[in-house]
């Protein structure tokens, strides 16, 4: 308990630092029509197995519960079962903890919930937040990993999809703190593309989009079937509410 404990203050204090850091930065709009598009929620499954599930784990995601969008048995067997032997097994990682400790500073956090967990009332969804930082990566020597984030400065993770964006760095530009007009602050002015990626930048952001669509629906997999559901019990409320009201009409006309 303690170390949850711990843990939960350190993550409340990094994230007052990244914002602090991100000087407000706004966050990009994750389309949400994704979520309703299964062929988009199977390529983001696809790209979490290939690409994030290698260090980051989905441990309370079953992969049977892929068939909720579209995929059978045989297909997430053949397909995206890579690091376990059943499809009724959690998405767990071989990953040694004190091995993901020493290279990037930190255990790689598990991602069952992480769309859930990024949002911010002032920003924006935590899709948004995962759909601005997975597109916002640039080259940063000055890092271990060699990486930066706008999004998340000085972050551990490097860029894992980089061969399909390319490489790209930051520019940034002198300007006057808002603040205080003596000083000067860096501002960033765009990215300058270095090496080409095996994607255009429409299809890099498409891909993204499907990822994010992913992880949105990992973090509820009921989510479609309670909307559904919730429109049903409406309207059958709706239709109570107008039969109530003509019986009650009904009732009281001969009563003076």
């Amino acid at each position: 308990m303690k170390k949850l404990i711990a843990l939960l203050l350190a993550s409340l204090s990094l994230a007052g630092a990244v914002q602090a850091n991100t000087g407000g930065m706004e966050w990009d709009k994750f389309p949400k029509e994704k979520m309703s598009d299964m062929a988009a929620l199977q390529t983001g499954a696809k790209l979490f197995v290939n690409y994030c599930l290698n260090c980051h784990s989905a441990a309370y995601m079953r992969y049977n519960r892929m068939r909720d969008i579209g995929l059978t048995e045989v297909e997430i067997k053949n397909n995206l079962l890579f690091a376990a032997d059943k499809v009724g097994e959690t998405m767990k990682v071989s990953l040694d903890p004190r091995e993901a400790k020493a290279w990037f500073g930190a255990n790689p956090p598990d991602l069952s919930v992480i769309a859930r967990s990024r949002a911010d009332g002032a920003k924006g969804s935590g899709a948004d937040y995962l759909y601005t930082y997975m597109r916002s990566f640039y080259r940063d020597d000055t890092k271990a990993t060699g990486w930066n984030n706008l999004a998340f400065p000085s972050v551990a993770m490097p860029h894992v999809m980089w061969e399909l964006q390319g490489q790209r760095a930051a520019r940034f530009e002198e300007a006057a703190d808002p603040h205080d007009h003596e000083k000067k602050v860096h501002v960033f002015a765009g990215y300058e593309q270095l090496t080409p990626g095996k994607l255009t930048e429409h299809q890099y952001d498409e891909a993204v989009a499907d990822l994010v669509a992913y992880l949105q629906w990992m973090g509820e997999p009921a989510q479609g079937q309670r909307f559904q559901l919730g429109v049903v019990v409406l309207i059958f409320l709706g239709l109570l509410t107008v039969f109530a009201w003509r019986l009650n009409a009904s009732f009281w006309k001969d009563v003076k």
